[in-house]
């Protein structure tokens, strides 16, 4: 009996120290081991408080390590909450359906009730493909922007040279 105890013992150390609590706390476990910890965890004291001593230890890591943000942060992330959803101090209304079967009588002859939804938001939202569409007509646009200036200046340059030609050609004939 003693035997059976100590190598229990040894197994649960072993279990302990292969990881996989440390893999269970960052979440980083697979289902199996999952259940496995689940069940080592009800079955064997030692498994539950090794894993409770890890998640103080990785808490207080976490603590010590912190960075402060900013001062303003959370000022600045408020405003763009609030940015994006519109308060209005209103009461809010109920949307009813037409089947409803528990309503009183009043509220059936009613019909629906619909709830205005309106944006005060000045910022606009895209859908993430859409993104990529607009940098991609944008690039484009600098593109054909920088062809066009080329070519412009190309037409400008031979038209100086046209013009030299026609004032050599004059000159040719004038001097005959």
């Amino acid at each position: 009996m003693f035997y059976y105890y100590q190598e229990q013992q040894l197994r649960t150390q072993e279990y302990i120290e292969s990881g996989i609590l440390e893999t269970f706390v960052l979440g980083a476990a697979s289902e199996q081991e999952v259940k496995e910890l689940l069940f080592m965890k009800a079955e064997y004291p030692e498994v539950n408080e090794a894993l409770q001593q890890l998640e103080k230890d990785i808490e207080k890591l976490a603590r010590n390590l912190a960075v402060e943000p900013p001062s303003g942060t959370w000022y600045k992330i408020a405003q763009e909450i609030n940015a994006v959803i519109p308060h209005q101090e209103s009461s809010p209304q109920v949307f009813n359906r037409k089947n409803d079967r528990e309503r009183p009588d009043t509220e059936k002859d009613k019909g629906d009730q619909y709830i205005e939804v309106e944006g005060s938001s000045s910022h606009m939202r895209l859908h993430k493909a859409w993104r990529w569409v607009f940098a991609g007509v944008f690039i484009l646009g600098k593109i054909f922007l920088a062809f066009a200036i080329y070519f412009y200046l190309e037409n400008k340059h031979t038209q100086q040279q046209i013009q030299e030609l026609r004032t050599e050609i004059r000159e040719l004939k004038n001097k005959k």
